[in-house]
């Protein structure tokens, strides 16, 4: 198979296969993400790639605990808000209408809209390029019981999107 080659990072990384988005709850504050990956199964540590600019990423860093709440294509608008707009000017639960709900094990809220809650507490910061990555230990969570992970938005080239067909 031939190959252009190029050094063009832009370009490179555009081709990479879409992202996973997910809504990262900190104290009073939601972030949308799409850097996002299981760093271990055992124990179940996930991992959150955020700049260190961004408002959360102070929260995240000073309480050690955060959310990852899965959202569907039913509320892509305030995941669009939440992914735009800083937490040091919004109030963005307010903004967007979604519902705080009591985590279980940890001080900052889940997000009702969202059919899975994923409840972590950060144990290694690790410091990669232009990203501060959160591990965190999943500690308990909720998933809705109608929970459809074909609804899971993902992220590619600058456009939200749904998972396509399956292969046979």
């Amino acid at each position: 198979m031939d190959k252009d080659i190029t050094k063009d990072t832009t370009k490179l990384l555009s081709v990479f296969p879409a992202f996973p988005t997910v809504l990262i709850s900190s104290e009073e504050n939601i972030i949308t993400v799409t850097l996002i990956h299981i760093f271990s199964f055992k124990p179940y540590l996930i991992g959150i790639g955020i700049k260190p600019e961004r408002y959360s990423h102070g929260l995240i860093k000073e309480s050690k605990e955060f959310v990852v709440n899965i959202p569907t294509n039913e509320i892509l608008p305030a995941v669009i808000f939440c992914g735009t707009k800083s937490g040091r000017e919004y109030d963005k639960f307010k903004e967007t209408g979604l519902t705080k709900e009591r985590s279980l094990e940890v001080r900052c809220a889940s997000i009702k809209e969202c059919p899975v809650n994923l409840e972590c507490a950060v144990v290694e910061e690790l410091p990669v390029g232009d990203r501060t990555w959160f591990v965190g230990e999943v500690l308990e969570g909720r998933i809705a019981p109608n929970y459809n992970p074909e609804k899971m938005l993902l992220y590619w080239r600058g456009v939200y999107r749904l998972v396509g067909e399956p292969l046979k």
